[in-house]
C-alpha cells in the first residue's frame, strides 16, 4: 500500500512540473507576440523601404504580405527576431527561454523557411 501511495504522489508531482512548464511555454508565446512581433514588423517595414528600387517597389502589396509571412506563426517571428539581430540567443539564455523556443521552433518546424 505504501508503495501505491509514494507512486501516487510521484505521479501527482510530475503532472504539477509539466503544469509549470507548460505555462512557461504559454507566457514564452505571448512574449513573443506582445514583445517581438511589433519590433519585427517595424524592422521589416524599415529593411523595404530601405531596400526599394524600381526592380524591387516594395509598394504596401509587398510590405502586407512580408509582414502576414513573418507574422503568421510564433516561430516565424522568433526566428525573424534572430535573424535581424532583434534578440540574440544570449537573450534566450538570460531570460531562461531558450529551452521554450526549442521547443517552438520543433513543434512549429513545417512553418520555418
Amino acid at each position: 500500500m505504501d508503495i501505491v501511495f509514494f507512486f501516487a504522489i510521484a505521479v501527482i508531482l510530475w503532472m504539477a512540473w509539466l503544469l509549470v512548464k507548460a505555462k512557461r511555454f504559454t507566457k514564452f508565446k505571448q512574449r513573443i507576440e506582445e514583445e517581438l512581433k511589433p519590433k519585427v514588423i517595424a524592422n521589416i517595414l524599415a529593411e523595404l523601404e530601405e531596400n526599394r528600387s524600381e526592380v524591387f517597389p516594395n509598394n504596401e502589396a509587398h510590405q502586407h504580405a512580408t509582414i502576414y509571412y513573418w507574422s503568421q506563426y510564433k516561430a516565424r517571428i522568433l526566428q525573424a527576431a534572430l535573424q535581424r539581430e532583434i534578440i540574440s540567443t544570449q537573450w534566450l539564455k538570460d531570460t531562461g527561454n531558450l529551452r521554450n523556443s526549442q521547443h517552438l521552433f520543433h513543434v512549429e518546424q513545417e512553418y520555418l523557411n
